[in-house]
């Protein structure tokens, strides 16, 4: 009896030794039994810490590792996570034996297990992306779709239309109407496509991304294969539940129809993927799915001062859908969220550019302090402010202006009208004409160079059938622009635009979106006194990330831009929000449809609560940038985001640009942090 008695004492110091860092609502979710359960976890309210804990809890009370099944977006989530279960647990190698992953990581495992049981060769090979899109591609060949028909969606469009139709599980006509609408009038061409398509995957023993989650549906439906694939998992966890998409909410559904042992865990306030088919329905909805469900909700907040809080708890507090929650922090003491108006876009870029160097002299690194966007394209003004500044920056989120493919043609036209010698903007330029390789470009360049960069030289040279009929216009297109360095630039990028448009509009799937870069390309040129100073400034080229670049030449101390959706899950010191303006936040092409309006006003909310001391909300009274379509520029009037309504703007201590005075951080002290995290537990 007494071992029986100190058995027990033991295993009750080790559950409390496992939980003494978690905060009570923290320990609630952790310590859940078998009945379905969300926690709704706010943002810096420690998720990734409570998940971990949970499956660590689980463990420690007798489950099965290998009976417990955690699912993730990321490879690396999963294996942080199941690092983190063995330091809860003090032990080694505990969290290797959970079933931890993704969800089509996971697929493929279960399928090579028992895929036989449904007809599936276990050693089908798993196509990527590209892979994907270049079958796709190589079936529109054969079945001579689009060969005459510019407009008809190049492989990635397709291919874009085939995963969104499975992942909502909506008809095709129905995903075009609802998210192509440009390309509702090929819906007979494309149910012709993904017919074949299918085929030759079923034919070569084939999957592709999607069909990992089709499949794996099938293995669950299956009369022996469903209840074998089910009895093997008592505790299935779902990281970042909000989201998942119809596929995975139905997937869940069969493999836990009644919800015992499922956990899901997830933010309904930061859903922001609806463009990859996830919808917010799945974690709203969860209670509906699941009867008896238990919801926790995490609100304490360990990031962000209190003050933030506010701003960012009447922001998403003006929504129509959620679930309500009030996040709060221990951080009572801090600097008011700034909301800066500024006279306009130039004037903003110079503001940001400014305070990001008077913190750093503050003792803030570049790396701690952030710079968030709706699109990636809102960035461009200020990075070349920040390259006036000389401070290194990284960028997350798309490439960079001047890396895009678009934006790199027009500029090498532009280009090599400022230096006719320069071979690789030459090169590319001239391989934009149709049936003009390397080869030919390297022969018309050597020409172009024997007549001292003298482009009416061109005139009578000899070029391909495909480019003789644009080639005259070619010509005259560069002997104008050469002979016109110090003229109107934006009337030389305007010329430049006329003439690519059409190659634009046959090269590219979302040419409009593309154009509308290239017109901000214009707007920007009014900045610079001459071509040679716009071109000397549009030379940065640094990577996406960090990541991408070799050990010796990363950045050791980088500032970081971001687009809102790159942004998720990240966090940092001093956060600044660029354009909070109608047509920007929200985009103007979709403020009408409220289903986006509700995303848009928390993708602005995700933006905010990534601040954790100092947040500024820019807002340029006076823009050539309020956008149309996808990222069109035009002029706007740089109305006030209607996500900062008069209860919101109540919050923020409102100051104009250029009288900005540094604000003095309230009285109350900082409370002690308590422990319910860890460095990234969001």
């Amino acid at each position: 009896m007494c071992a029986r008695r100190a058995k027990v004492a033991d295993k009750d110091s080790e559950t409390d030794d496992i939980l003494s860092r978690l905060n009570d609502q923290q320990r609630q979710a952790a310590c859940h039994g078998a009945d379905p359960l969300l926690i709704i976890a706010g943002a810096g309210t420690g998720k990734t810490t409570t998940l971990v804990h949970r499956v660590a809890w689980l463990i420690s009370q007798g489950v099965a590792p290998y009976r417990i099944l955690l699912l993730t977006f990321t490879r690396r989530a999963a294996g942080e996570m199941l690092r983190r279960v063995d330091e809860a647990l003090r032990q080694d190698d505990v969290g290797r034996q959970v079933w931890g992953g993704t969800f089509h990581g996971t697929g493929v495992r279960l399928l090579r297990l028992a895929g036989k049981m449904i007809g599936v060769n276990p050693r089908f090979t798993v196509l990527d992306q590209n892979d994907a899109e270049d079958l796709m591609a190589a079936i529109c060949r054969e079945l001579d779709l689009g060969k005459k028909d510019k407009h008809f969606p190049k492989k990635r469009g397709c291919m874009a239309v085939h995963s969104y139709s499975v992942n909502a599980e909506l008809p095709l006509k129905k995903t075009l109407a609802s998210q192509f609408p440009q390309h509702q009038d090929y819906a007979e061409p494309l149910e012709k496509l993904f017919e074949a398509y299918n085929q030759r995957k079923a034919e070569r023993n084939l999957f592709d991304f999607d069909d990992l989650l089709i499949k794996w549906c099938d293995l669950l439906e299956h009369p022996e294969a469903g209840p074998e694939i089910r009895g093997r998992f008592d505790h299935i966890l779902v990281d970042e539940y909000q989201d998942t998409n119809r596929l995975q909410a139905r997937l869940l559904k069969l493999i836990s129809p009644e919800g015992r042992g499922l956990t899901a865990v997830g933010d309904d306030a930061q859903s922001i993927y609806s463009f990859r088919a996830a919808t917010v329905r799945n974690i709203l909805d969860f209670p509906k799915q699941f009867p008896g469900a238990q919801i926790v909700k995490l609100e304490q907040n360990y990031r962000s001062t209190q003050p933030i809080l506010k701003v960012t708890n009447r922001v998403i507090g003006e929504s129509s859908q959620g679930f309500a929650k009030e996040l709060w922090s221990d951080r009572s003491a801090g600097v008011s969220p700034q909301l800066i108006t500024c006279y306009d876009d130039a004037e903003q870029a110079q503001f940001v550019a400014e305070r990001i160097l008077q913190h750093q002299k503050g003792g803030i690194p570049f790396s701690q302090q952030a710079v968030l966007f709706r699109a990636s394209q809102h960035s461009i003004l200020l990075e070349g402010e920040l390259a006036r500044h000389r401070i290194e920056f990284v960028k997350y989120g798309g490439l960079k202006f001047v890396e895009a493919a678009h934006v790199k043609d027009l500029l090498s036209l532009i280009r090599l009208a400022e230096n006719p010698r320069d071979s690789v903007s030459g090169h590319r330029a001239l391989c934009l004409l149709s049936g003009v390789g390397p080869k030919k470009a390297g022969d018309l360049l050597r020409e172009l160079g024997a007549a001292d960069g003298r482009f009416d030289a061109w005139q009578k040279a000899k070029v391909p059938a495909g480019s003789k009929e644009v080639w005259p216009d070619f010509v005259k297109l560069m002997t104008s622009l050469a002979g016109d360095g110090e003229g109107d630039l934006r009337r030389q990028i305007r010329r430049a635009i006329d003439f690519y448009e059409p190659i634009l509009e046959e090269s590219f799937e979302n040419a409009p979106q593309r154009l509308a870069d290239l017109e901000q390309l214009e707007q920007i040129a009014a900045s610079f006194p001459d071509r040679a100073s716009m071109l000397a400034d549009l030379a940065i080229d640094p990577p996406n990330s960090t990541a991408d670049m070799p050990q010796e030449r990363r950045p050791r101390d980088p500032l970081v831009l971001s687009t809102m959706h790159s942004a998720k899950g990240l966090e940092w010191r001093v956060v600044y929000v660029l354009h909070a303006a109608e047509g920007k936040i929200p985009l103007e092409r979709i403020a009408w449809d409220p289903d986006q309006l509700e995303e848009e006003r928390r993708l602005f909310y995700v933006a905010l609560t990534r601040a954790a001391d100092w947040l500024y909300v820019c807002h340029p009274q006076n823009t050539s940038s309020s956008y149309g379509g996808w990222g069109g520029y035009g002029d706007g009037s740089g109305e006030l985001t209607r996500f900062v309504s008069k209860a919101v703007k109540k919050s923020f201590q409102c100051q104009r640009a250029r009288s900005f005075a540094i604000p003095e951080e309230t009285a109350a002290p900082p409370a002690k942090k308590k422990a319910g995290r860890g460095k990234k537990g969001v």
